[in-house]
This record gives C-alpha cells, structure tokens and sequence, in this order.
C-alpha cells in the first residue's frame, strides 16, 4: 500500500522545481507582476553590432542628443514620413511592447494596433531576419533611456494618407519570409546576402521603384534617386556598376568611405559613417562578395556622343577650374582626389550625383581607416549651362560614356 503522505510530498516538490523554472525566466517584482529576464550582455552586444548594420540610428534619430527617439522627416515621392520613437518609453516609445509585437513589425510591417507601416521602414527587407536577430536588436534599443517624444503625423498626400491602403499593397509586393541561404554557395557568400537582402536593405537606395514605390524586382541593385543623388548600380554592369570592383575594393569602401576608384558622398556617406564603418572586417567583406556576385541587370542605355561645343566648353571650364586637384588627365590623387577616368559612379545613367558636387562642393569623410580629409569647393556660381557642360565633359573624356547633361537637369537640382 503506498503511502498517501509520499503522494503529497512529490505533488509539492514538483511545484517548488516548477516555481524555480518560472523564476528562472522571470522576475517578480514587489507588486507581483512578472516581466521577462534581463537579456544578457552577448545579447545586447549582438543586438548593437545588428542594429548598427542596419543603419537604424540615421532614421530614427533626429536630434542626436537623444539617440532612436524618432521625429526624423523621411521625404518620399508621396510626401513626408516622421520616424518612430524607438526609446524604451512607454507611452511614446516601445517600451509597452511584447516581444510578439516587435517581431510582428520587424517581420510583417504591423504596428501593435494592427495597422500597416509604410515601407519607408524597409520592413519588406527586415522580414529577412531571424527571430534570434530580431529580439537582440529590441534588447538593445532597450538600453537606451526613454524619451517621451511622439512623432508629427505624416505628410503624405491623398490617398496614400489612409494607412488602410498598405493592406493593398502588401497584397501586391511584399513577400515575407526569412533570408534563405543558398547551399551552393560559401558561408560568407550567405552572410552577405543575409546583411545586404536584409539588414542592410541596400535596395532600398540602389533598387529602382515602380510609381508605387514598390522595388522593381526585374531591375535590382540598377541604381534609383534618392534625395536628389543618383544611389548608383551595384550589380556587374561593365560602365556603371561593380565590374571594374574588386572584393577588396568594394570592402575598402564600405569600411573606409573611399577606394582607388570613388569617394563615399551623399546619403551614402552617412550610412558609412554611421553603418558600415563599424562593422566587423568578416561582415564587410562577406557583402562585398555577395555585390560583387551580382551578374549584371538590364543593359546599360546606349549613350548619344555630346554636341562637340558642349565638349568644348566642358573641356574649357574642367582645364580652368579642375586640374590642380584632378589633374590634366582626370588621375586625381586615389583616396585623396577620386580618379575621373572609368568612374563607375561618374558614368552612371542619370547625372544628379555629379551635377549636385558640382553645385555643393564635397567634403571626404574621415573613418579611422581613413582619418586624412579632402575637399572640394562648389561652383553654384557658373549657370546651369556650364554646370551641364563640365558634368557633360568629365562624364565623356578619357573613354567615359554617359548621357548628356542639359540645363534643365542642373536647374531641377539646384532648386
């Protein structure tokens, strides 16, 4: 006959082992409320490194004394989009956010109330992650101290204002689903691709957009406007992309903001000095064999030879203004003064990312891998047909081909 005293002795031990299990997970705080465990350090750490990759701090910091505090104005071709608050806040921020909730937009695009971001959060990207990724990244913005700031409402014009709408177009264009690796190809051919299709969301820039903002699958990586620059191609077109690249020298630029061949300006300045100048030498070089993978797009477009007068007086304004840095024929000074001659971004199809450093000028970024600084001054003084002729010139001379630059694209950017 069992003793019915043993029965309620093993019945109370497995309660007290299943109290340490929950204990285990949780912590219990004086009002008897249970909330998840403190993430460990190796958590946050990952969670900085990914955050970092993706960039997140340039979007959602507008005042850089309250870092991922949101209020950032996106500007779309539908109008105006504030970032969120990413702060630890519990009435403005994330901070009331289950794990659930952050992986559902992260992943899907869907805020804790069910509606639908817009994908200036380049969630059809992030979608890519995996879930152990995701929550390091939330374990980190945990870190930082809530800031109670709530974004301005959005700008966007009729109908695209009405967030209902997004349920459409996710319909039409957005695939979830995590990155999925490919068996034929290296470990660091699939990390690439994992930070490049995902975290790093480079097709955000370098992918052109269909007249819903959708990325144009059958065009990657064939280079779009962004901000009035021209994010230029990162597939294996010969002129204007990656061909003339090397691993090493895609990987020298990410770290570093230059290479023999080109100088980081514009918005991807930014995302050097704020993203890929802190990554780890193994995640850089990993995306720069996965770019330098990518079989090149749709064909270059044919490119017109330039009326001889505007050559003329591109040639005229280049010798009298250019040649002290750049020299007579276009050599510059590697990773001081970018090389002209078989200048990938130089030649790409649309001029507005050397009408707008003819125009403003450029200042080289300094990274520690590069500290010493150059500059250039901005020639907002000449008219938009010089500006159009010089552009036109050093986009054509020493074996350059591109498309003509007219007087009416200067004086679309100049505004």
């Amino acid at each position: 006959m069992r003793n019915p005293f043993s029965r309620h002795w093993l019945a109370g031990a497995r309660t007290i082992l299943a109290g340490i299990a929950l204990c285990s997970a949780f912590n219990v705080n004086h009002a008897g409320a249970q909330t998840p465990a403190a993430p460990s350090p190796e958590t946050i750490a990952k969670g900085k490194t990914l955050t970092e990759a993706g960039d997140c701090a340039s979007c959602h910091t507008a005042d850089p004394a309250k870092p991922f505090a949101g209020g950032k104005r996106i500007e779309t071709p539908f109008g105006g989009i504030y970032s969120a608050n990413l702060t630890p806040d519990r009435e403005t921020g994330i901070g009331r956010w289950s794990d659930d909730q952050f992986l559902r937009a992260m992943r899907y695009g869907q805020a804790p109330n069910g509606s639908r971001y817009y994908p200036a959060f380049p969630y059809p990207h992030f979608t890519k992650l995996v879930r152990g990724d995701i929550f390091a990244i939330r374990a980190y913005l945990g870190t930082f101290p809530p800031v109670s700031n709530k974004p301005p409402p959005n700008e966007l014009r009729w109908p695209l204002n009405y967030r209902a709408l997004m349920r459409l177009w996710n319909f039409a264009f957005f695939r979830p689903g995590i990155f999925e690796p490919d068996q034929s190809k290296s470990a660091e051919w699939n990390r690439g691709g994992y930070l490049v299709e995902g975290l790093g969301h480079c097709g955000v820039c370098h992918t052109p957009k269909n007249v819903l903002g959708a990325e144009r699958q059958k065009a990657r990586f064939t280079g779009s406007l962004v901000d009035g620059w021209f994010a230029p191609r990162l597939d294996g077109a010969s002129r204007s992309g990656l061909k003339s690249w090397s691993v090493d020298d895609i990987a020298e630029y990410l770290l570093s903001g230059r290479n023999g061949h080109s100088h980081a300006d514009g918005p991807m300045a930014q995302v050097v000095l704020n993203s890929t100048s802190h990554m780890s030498e193994a995640d850089v070089r990993a995306m720069a064999a996965y770019l330098k993978d990518l079989s090149a797009g749709p064909p270059e477009p044919a490119v017109a030879t330039p009326s001889p007068e505007q050559m003329a007086n591109g040639e005229k304004l280049y010798k009298g203004s250019c040649v002290a840095c750049h020299e007579l024929d276009g050599s510059g000074a590697p990773r001081i003064y970018p090389p002209l001659p078989g200048n990938a971004n130089l030649q790409s199809a649309n001029p507005a990312s050397a009408i707008k450093i003819v125009l403003d000028g450029a200042e080289t970024i300094t990274t520690p891998r590069a500290p010493n600084t150059g500059s250039m001054p901005n020639y907002v003084k000449w008219s938009d047909q010089d500006v159009a002729d010089v552009v036109t010139y050093i986009r054509n001379a020493w074996g350059n081909a591109a498309p003509a630059t007219t007087p009416a694209d200067v004086a679309k950017l100049r505004k």
